[in-house]
């Protein structure tokens, strides 16, 4: 077979040292993902990725560098992922892409997963109308269809070169290991008790012992289930043995997928959401996920008033108002746009927006509890991926399995885990989900139907129509509000990618009536905000968001988020 000689020469800002010595990945193998480099931000003449994790990134700029676009970088940047990143990058959940290729078109695809075909309204509901949200959220009866792989062949027609090629850097990575870092090794030692529970069989992630950096990971597996992915096409995925062993594990744990609901899954291809501020033109998400309509409402709600200063009280208690009518609006209109009327119009209209913000007081907190609606929050384990080729094609993918690890459900024989986004729905009108979020009819359970996300794949096109900016985040209903405070710091505050990308957050999400900060948020702000009586509550991180921004002599100025293991690569 022929394979693509990948290479891979960047800046090193952390090692991590194992006792391996080859490397594996490419016909000439020379990413080592033994000895791998963490890059957090550079600038690059021609092209660049930013994703969650450095083999991978690496994997995609050397896609490009030997003659694939942004599009091949994206698909195989998102099979690495489902290797080297098992805590969101997956094949057994799903996402979103937004992009815009080099002759202007912009693009939406949809892959989110939908409820099988025997889902039902009330499925997490006992005799008594009590809701059993540990089904939703962990084990069989908690997945969703997979959509990613089919998302990956939706995506192909837009690339350059063959999926054989694309696909066998996760292969080898999968099939030889690769070495995890000491973040990834508390992570999968976390949640190892919930891997045994929530699975029939052993799996790649839980071992006798503790994991810890400098491990290497072996997929078996999963590199089998790539192989079929390569040999026989989305087919290798959502029928023959891979389907089988997907069903064989619902049936052993009562979860409700069959292979009728596999064979027939299909891509949205959506007509992306666009919308201008300040001379920018901005390219969002649509439904099934809100992240593109809160996104726009929270610039537009800022559109015309005057912004004094980076996270200065004024500044954010603007935002905050913004976020919490934004969320609002997001529990009370949006869902699925194929089983419910989402009015995307209105929603995103000045003179809507401007009445949203009339009972605006820029002195004291609004209560939530004044403004009526419910909210539906989704996991923050998520990941999310920026590229650019040199070509100017632009490509913003964000995808997940909802929670960290997702169902903590490993097909057995196939090595990968399964989502858990039917959490994602309401289950009852009223109940809370396992993040504190409640939900409405917009998003109740119905077969075939996508459930509401946040993510907010995101694109901005300067005042002369040229590429600006390609961001993202993972952090569930945080997501739109990261990228919201992403694009005004750049476009508001003139900062750098890293700035941008780095700098304290903060959120609202309507309720609970409170704005969560991260702990190196302005103490001064922080004091300001809740003598207007506002709730502060410090959190740990918010998102891992991903920049790049073009500058005006075509550079690119990458940037990975310092929260996690994200890294750039380009050339």
């Amino acid at each position: 077979m022929k394979k693509i000689i990948i290479l891979s020469a960047f800046i090193c800002i952390q090692i991590f040292v194992i006792a391996q010595t080859k490397s594996i990945v490419g016909a000439g193998k020379e990413i080592d993902p033994y000895h791998y480099s963490i890059v957090k931000s550079q600038t690059f003449n021609k092209a660049s990725v930013a994703c969650a994790n450095p083999i991978a990134s690496n994997i995609g700029a050397a896609i490009m560098k030997q003659g694939g676009n942004a599009f091949d970088a994206a698909i195989a940047v998102n099979f690495a992922l489902a290797v080297v990143h098992p805590s969101a990058g997956n094949i057994g959940g799903g996402g979103f892409l937004v992009a815009r290729k080099a002759d202007g078109k912009p693009i939406a695809l949809d892959y989110r997963e939908t409820a099988p075909g025997k889902a039902s309204r009330d499925m997490y509901l006992d005799k008594n109308g009590n809701a059993q949200l540990m089904l939703s959220q962990y084990g069989h009866q908690a997945s969703g269809v997979p959509g990613t792989v089919a998302g990956l062949f939706a995506m192909h027609q837009y690339a350059k070169l063959p999926i054989k090629i694309l696909i066998q850097p996760a292969i080898d990575l999968a099939e030889n290991g690769f070495v995890i870092s000491d973040r990834e090794a508390s992570s999968l030692n976390a949640v190892r008790e919930s891997f045994i529970k929530n699975s029939t069989a052993s799996s790649a992630f839980v071992k006798e012992t503790k994991w810890k950096g400098g491990d290497t990971l072996i997929q078996k597996d999963l590199a089998e289930t790539l192989k079929r992915i390569r040999d026989n096409g989305q087919k290798g995925f959502y029928e023959g043995k891979t389907a089988e062993l997907i069903v064989d594990e619902m049936q052993k744990g009562f979860g409700i997928i069959s292979l009728s609901d596999l064979k027939n899954y299909k891509v949205k291809e959506r007509t992306a959401l666009e919308f201008n501020y300040k001379g920018y033109s901005i390219i969002g998400m649509p439904p099934s996920s809100s992240g593109g309509i809160i996104v726009c409402q929270l610039m537009k709600m800022m559109e015309n008033r005057t912004l004094d200063g980076f996270q200065t009280a004024k500044t954010t208690q603007l935002m905050i108002e913004a976020e919490r009518r934004a969320f609002a609006d997001r529990a009370e209109y949006m869902g699925d746009p194929d089983f419910w009327k989402v009015p995307i119009k209105t929603l995103t209209s000045d003179v809507y927006l401007k009445q949203r913000m009339m009972d605006y007081d820029s002195t004291k907190a609004t209560p939530s509890k004044d403004v009526k609606a419910g909210v539906i929050k989704e996991s923050e384990e998520t990941t999310h991926m920026s590229i650019i080729d040199e070509y100017g094609n632009m490509v913003s993918i964000t995808t997940t399995l909802n929670n960290s690890y997702g169902s903590r459900t490993v097909v057995a024989g196939a090595g990968f885990i399964m989502n858990d986004e039917m959490d994602d729905f309401s289950v009852k009108p009223g109940v809370a989900n396992m993040y504190g979020a409640l939900g409405g009819e917009a998003n109740a359970i119905q077969p075939g139907k996508r459930m509401l996300s946040a993510m907010s794949p995101t694109i901005v096109l300067d005042k002369n129509n040229k590429p600006f900016i390609i961001t993202g985040t993972p952090g569930g209903t945080t997501i739109p509000t990261s990228v919201f405070q992403t694009l005004i710091n750049i476009i508001e505050f003139n900062m750098n990618a890293t700035d941008a990308v780095n700098k304290p957050k903060f959120h609202h999400q309507w309720f609970p009536d409170e704005v969560a900060v991260e702990r190196s948020f302005s103490p001064d702000t922080k004091k300001q905000l809740e003598a207007m009586g506002y709730k502060i509550v410090e959190r740990g991180s918010i998102g891992r968001t991903e920049v790049i921004k073009i500058l005006a002599d075509g550079k690119r100025e990458t940037a990975a988020d310092k929260r996690g293991d994200d890294s750039v690569a380009g050339y």
